[in-house]
């Protein structure tokens, strides 16, 4: 009588095939075979791949460069990744030794090969029992076995002329990989096998899932060799699965404009707590200096940037960012009618400067808005500011002129000068402001902190504080980074 078919959630396994072709498709065919899958077709999902490998004929050797293989595994895990799979199974000893290197840059899991047998070795054997290895000469160097099973169980090899046969078995022109399955190489494999045995070995560990082609036949024979491929399927039917907690990646809309993005990543990189390079925030930036520019639109309807702006954030998304800074004020006037189109936050740089300043000075300080005409014009400071309870104030119309001017003029800020004209200008909107009563300003176009450095500055004898939100976006989106790894 057949098991009840379970509700249980749907499971998709990926397999690669091509490292070693027939123990992909034994692999495959154990998966298929197994009665879990056989008794719930429905809730199985197993998707095999198998390619062309150029180093597919190469044996593995102690000096093996794994360069191609590697690479190989990390294409077909993301193409899997693309297809939905919970999980990826690689049916290569050798790979698995890279194991840590590959699950790095890959969300979906990887699932261990070498785990799957310590599994099954605890299963059969106490502690203390002597494990015949059958590996190529590359995972011996290297130590696989060694590090799964040190301490609890002593591992014995083949004598070197024996280690030489059975790279043959596998290898040779008549070998496992070119379909010779019996005869000569199954007599071979099981004197090698009763090598290990008269060494005391009680089990003995395929390090070449060729190996488990032959398993059943061994088995027979009296000879004590794990069927990694089925170890391997039944781990894969049982693990409990779930997608890996990727590094925190903070997706960056550059290009808006091109210097104020590069001093935003300065500013991360200087107010991350960070020890080693590996330690800084992964990033993921577009520099997109062709999005329509955001003033012209608001100002004088010219090209509308919301779909560039739009398009951009969703190709961040898709390279796998938790989170989009978008380094330009202006900007932020669109980012209501994109964000419900998006999977993930973008951080809101205007709401985390007002945020600040009121923790820093409470609401009743008058705060003056340096910015473009257009980020004015469009009030989303305002809107932000009303809600946080806070007075925002703007320069008249001959200051705002004259910051306009700081900004876009052939001798600007954003034409790449950062002193003279550009910065008279600047300073002539803060000494109106500061004369309207504002102690606090911001600067509130992400060019203007290259012109005047943030701080407590003098603006006709008055102590004024400048706020740069670039610095405060960096600042959030760093304990952003931090939270996640907590």
């Amino acid at each position: 009588m057949n098991p009840t078919p379970s509700h249980e959630a749907s499971r998709t396994l990926g397999i690669i095939g091509g490292l070693g072709a027939l123990a992909g498709a034994d692999l495959f065919s154990k998966l298929l075979k197994s009665q879990p899958v056989l008794a719930d077709q429905g809730r199985y999902h197993l998707l095999f791949e198998q390619h062309p490998f150029k180093d597919l004929e190469l044996p593995l050797d102690a000096q093996a460069r794994l360069t191609s293989r590697k690479l190989y595994v990390y294409q077909a895990c993301q193409r899997f990744t693309e297809r939905g799979a919970d999980a990826v199974l690689v049916p290569c000893f050798a790979s698995q030794s890279v194991l840590e290197e590959l699950q790095a840059e890959l969300q979906t899991p990887i699932l261990d090969l070498f785990d799957a047998v310590a599994r099954q070795v605890a299963s059969r054997v106490a502690p203390g029992a002597r494990l015949g290895v059958l590996a190529s000469d590359y995972v011996r160097a290297c130590g696989s076995f060694e590090r799964h099973f040190a301490g609890q169980y002593p591992l014995v090899y083949p004598s070197a002329s024996s280690q030489a046969r059975l790279m043959e078995i596998v290898y040779g022109p008549q070998g496992i990989k070119r379909g010779y399955l019996d005869g000569r190489v199954l007599e071979q494999l099981q004197q090698i096998c009763g090598e290990l045995q008269a060494q005391g070995a009680q089990l003995m560990l395929p390090g070449m899932t060729e190996l488990s082609l032959l398993a059943n036949d061994l088995q027979r024979q009296g000879v004590a060799l794990l069927d990694a491929n089925q170890v391997y399927a039944d781990f894969a039917i049982s693990a409990a699965l779930g997608p890996r907690p990727a590094p925190f990646k903070l997706g960056i809309v550059g290009g808006v404009g091109p210097a104020a993005t590069v001093d935003f990543m300065a500013k991360l990189v200087s107010q991350t707590p960070a020890g080693r390079d590996q330690e800084h925030i992964k990033l993921v930036v577009e520099q997109n200096p062709q999005i329509p520019d955001r003033t012209a639109n608001l100002l004088h309807g010219q090209s509308d940037p919301t779909v560039a702006l739009y398009a951009t954030c969703k190709r961040l998304e898709r390279e796998g960012a938790q989170a989009i800074a978008i380094p330009c004020n202006t900007a932020h006037a669109y980012v209501e009618r994109i964000q419900e189109h998006l999977a993930v936050p973008i951080v809101h740089m205007l709401e985390e400067t007002l945020k600040s300043i009121r923790e820093a000075y409470g609401d009743q300080l008058p705060i003056g808005l340096l910015a473009t005409s257009g980020t004015v014009h469009s009030g989303v400071y305002h809107q932000v500011a009303e809600r946080l309870g806070l007075t925002l104030k703007t320069p008249d119309e001959t200051a705002q002129a004259q910051l306009m001017r700081a900004i876009y003029a052939e001798h600007g800020v954003k034409a790449g000068f950062t002193q003279g004209r550009c910065v008279d200008d600047l300073r002539a909107a803060a000494v109106q402001l500061v004369r309207e009563g504002a102690r606090v300003l911001i600067l509130g176009c992400t060019e203007l902190p290259l012109i005047q450095r943030a701080g407590d500055q003098l603006v006709e004898g008055v102590k004024v504080h400048f706020v740069d939100p670039t610095q405060v976006l960096a600042k959030r989106c760093v304990s952003l980074s931090l939270a996640r790894q907590s």
